[in-house]
């Protein structure tokens, strides 16, 4: 089991939607409406989900979202 499932399975069912969710939209490549940011001196893009932050990247060829992390937010999040 990886941390991204771990950390799922004890959020509740209406925050585990919500993350479902936004990881299917990013991996189409539907951003608009997320609130995406850019994080400074990386290649990498984060989304909030209430406390749940998702990390990823975007593939120029087919504009989709490739998840690099999902995790809750605490001091070593972006470390």
């Amino acid at each position: 089991m990886d941390e991204a499932e771990k950390l799922l399975r004890k959020r509740t069912k209406k925050d585990r939607d919500r993350i479902l969710e936004t990881l299917k939209a990013i991996r189409e490549g539907r951003l608009e409406g997320l609130r995406v940011k850019k994080l400074s001196g990386l290649a990498l893009y984060r989304v909030r989900v209430g406390d749940v932050r998702i990390q990823f990247s975007i593939d120029r060829e087919t504009q989709c979202g490739i998840i690099e992390s999902v995790r809750l937010r605490d001091e070593g999040t972006y470390r």
